[in-house]
């Protein structure tokens, strides 16, 4: 990168409008997700705990009652309600870890996978769609973009959680 100020000016915008769009993009998977939670008869809790599970099990990562609950900042009897309504409602199941057998790891069940998929299909096509015409030379730039941003956002909840940690009481 040269000194040019205006190549660091045009730069510096470029940036800023990415961080504009994450933001936008953010606010409007919020509101989608509102939606999908309010014609499911959800709460906010409940579809952030779907949102997270699902997130979890692509990533390959277990996720624990435990651990959802301190993700979603709810207290053990919470996070044991919030399970139970999603186990019933055929949303989640719970299974034992295949490591740790004393542990129990919350999956997506069938039946949440087939709802999730019938409101958010429609949201894969037109995402399908509006990149169809995308060389995968651009997508594959685009991907490169988007991790780094999603690892900007991960080290920076990071350090929240860090800094919230460090300030709590001690018990």
């Amino acid at each position: 990168m040269s000194g040019d100020p205006v190549d660091a000016s045009a730069r510096r915008d470029t940036r800023v409008r990415i961080a504009m769009r994450a933001q936008t993009l953010v606010s409007l998977g919020d509101r989608i997700g509102r939606s999908f939670a309010a014609d499911h008869d959800l709460g906010a809790n409940d579809f952030r705990a779907l949102l997270a599970v699902l997130v979890a099990e692509r990533e390959g990562r277990p996720l624990t009652p435990t651990q959802l609950g301190r993700d979603l900042g709810l207290s053990s009897a919470a996070m044991t309600y919030l399970v139970e309504r999603l186990v019933a409602s055929g949303h989640l199941l719970r299974e034992r870890d295949s490591a740790d057998g004393r542990r129990v790891i919350l999956r997506y069940a069938d039946h949440g996978f087939e709802v999730a998929a019938g409101f958010f299909g429609p949201l894969g096509d037109r995402t399908a769609a509006a990149l169809e015409d995308v060389s995968e030379a651009d997508l594959a730039v685009a991907l490169r973009v988007m991790d780094r941003v999603t690892g900007a956002f991960a080290e920076h909840l990071r350090d929240l959680d860090d800094n919230r940690a460090d300030r709590a009481p001690a018990e």
